[in-house]
């Protein structure tokens, strides 16, 4: 099995563990994708999704970042449907839009089609080939790998796509309190066999991304979200994993309560303030303002500083954007931050 043996330590994996590592440790989500030229060209004429379940075509993606940034970890190059198509359900990811489904999930007909679709690790073998492909050529740096929150899921699933307020979801989970349970713990066993797949693979770290969770007060988290959350998590052992989602804010102990050992923080909320409300003992991951990458470096440094030096509540902080790489961001100022951020005394 890839992966096996003695893990060597990193800046990265150092910070997962609540360590500080000498070196401030960075890297960034969607940091492979649309903002490369070098991944528009791999990615030309192949579909997303195809590219995802290409093994050698994902490798090269997910090591592009690594090769040409310097930053101290890779995020397996794949999308938070793949594990779903492997299932055989049918969805597809429209340029512009994002994941649509051919049969949202509305009744409970719906509900019996879509949970009949059972992942088998054959299925899987293509993502474990493609992260055993990408490990190889990693060498010391650690690969992360990922997969999206059953909330996050449930809310294009029932939509039948992207929605701005995920009101079909949060319609079901108070009307419908067993569909919803029986929808989260499907998509739990998904999602945790695909981190599950990628650890075997050989990654040495996971993330959860819950991007939509934000729509949610805190109640409604805890009692009809965390438990299909934790069952993900758990469906990995023996390496580091961190929780992210977006406007969570008022979210993070719940977040950690599902069993992160890192939580990662958006960029709406300063990370001395995240620490305290996860109670200082949680290192943190985050959180500079995708905005900012295109404002002069001057005043982008200033808010580097600050990111960092808020940072230094929690035991440890791993250097991150609080949300996605936007597309059109100049490549050159992801390396700047990735030197400027190793030359930190």
């Amino acid at each position: 099995m890839a992966g096996s043996g003695p893990v060597p330590s990193t800046p990265l994996l150092d910070a997962y563990a609540g360590v500080r590592p000498a070196t401030q440790p960075v890297w960034f989500m969607r940091q492979a994708g649309r903002s490369l030229p070098e991944y528009r060209a791999s990615r030309a004429g192949t579909a997303m999704l195809d590219a995802c379940l290409t093994p050698d075509l994902a490798a090269e993606i997910t090591l592009q970042p690594v090769r040409r940034h310097g930053v101290d970890a890779a995020i397996f190059f794949s999308d938070i449907v793949v594990p779903l198509r492997l299932a055989g359900v049918d969805v597809e990811i429209v340029p512009g839009r994002g994941p649509v489904f051919a049969r949202p999930v509305r009744d409970a007909a719906d509900l019996a089609d879509l949970v009949a679709h059972e992942l088998t690790d054959d299925a899987l073998a293509p993502i474990e080939a493609a992260v055993a492909a990408t490990v190889a050529q990693l060498g010391d740096v650690p690969l992360i790998g990922f997969a999206g929150a059953p909330f996050t899921l449930a809310s294009y699933v029932v939509e039948g796509g992207p929605s701005k307020d995920q009101l079909r979801a949060r319609t079901m989970l108070h009307a419908d309190p067993d569909a919803w349970r029986a929808l989260t713990g499907y998509l739990a066993r998904i999602s945790g066999a695909f981190l599950a797949a990628q650890v075997r693979g050989g990654a040495r770290a996971v993330q959860l991304f819950d991007s939509w969770a934000g729509s949610l007060p805190e109640a409604d988290y805890r009692a009809a979200v965390l438990p299909a959350s934790s069952a993900v998590l758990a469906a990995v052992q023996g390496v580091p994993k961190v929780h992210f989602g977006v406007g969570t804010a008022l979210l993070l102990p719940a977040m950690r309560d599902a069993g992160a050992d890192v939580v990662g923080v958006d960029h709406r909320l300063p990370l001395d303030e995240a620490s305290a409300l996860l109670g200082g003992g949680v290192p943190v991951q985050g959180n500079i303002d995708p905005a900012l990458l295109a404002a002069p470096w001057p005043v982008l440094r200033a808010h580097l500083e600050a990111v960092v030096d808020a940072g230094r509540a929690a035991p440890a902080h791993v250097l991150n954007l609080g949300h996605g790489v936007p597309p059109e961001t100049d490549p050159g100022v992801l390396t700047r931050i990735v030197e400027w951020a190793h030359d930190l005394p």
